[in-house]
């Protein structure tokens, strides 16, 4: 595969995450508002702020920068395969996220909280998997990983770590929500890998 073919896995990449970003923001548009004191801005904040300052000084730091060299010079991030792999997972990754934002509708929200009249979503993609807008989300960026290098695979790292924290603390509010109908739907369905976890 030429360099000039990965240029175009690279735009490929690029074109999906903007189109991703531009659909989260349209339909953020209308949702439910959240339950007061069940959920908090600030701590979001924080957190994304946070993880821009790690993932900046990871590539920032001078004693790190063998690392780099090293990790971007592997033949693995370099193979035509594994980068064309990597483009066809973050479309899938990127179209099941999309998939399950559709069918969690007006409950969505960009952080842990409880919604004002929540209902529990169990179709489409959430009869697979409990959190599959983080499936998804994390099967795209490992894709991007495969296709941009190692920089993108501490994204993965750090979004899997994220994800796990929030899985949890949603998974306590949705307890609360529905004492009766979550733990069955839990006892199903695995949180972000079918029959696996």
């Amino acid at each position: 595969m030429s360099p000039h073919s990965f240029d175009i896995l690279n735009a490929i990449v690029a074109i999906l995450w903007l189109i991703f970003i531009f659909y989260w923001g349209i339909s953020a548009v209308g949702v439910k508002k959240p339950v007061s004191g069940k959920g908090s801005w600030r701590g979001w904040a924080l957190s994304r702020l946070a993880l821009a300052a790690i993932l900046i000084a990871l590539v920032k730091m001078r004693v790190l920068s063998q690392f780099w060299n090293f990790a971007n010079g592997l033949a693995f991030f370099n193979n035509g395969v594994v980068r064309t792999a990597g483009a066809v997972l973050t479309a899938i990754g990127i179209a099941f996220a999309v998939w399950a934002r559709r069918h969690l509708g007006r409950n969505w929200s960009g952080r842990a909280t409880m919604k004002i009249n929540h209902e529990l979503v169990t179709s489409g993609p959430y009869h697979f998997v409990r959190h599959p807008i983080y499936t998804g989300v994390l099967t795209a960026l490992f894709g991007s990983g495969l296709v941009n290098g190692p920089f993108w695979m501490v994204v993965f790292v750090a979004g899997t770590l994220i994800f796990t924290w929030r899985i949890r603390r949603e998974e306590m509010y949705m307890m609360e929500l529905f004492p009766d109908q979550y733990p069955a739907y839990r006892a199903r369905t695995k949180a972000l890998i079918p029959a696996v976890w």
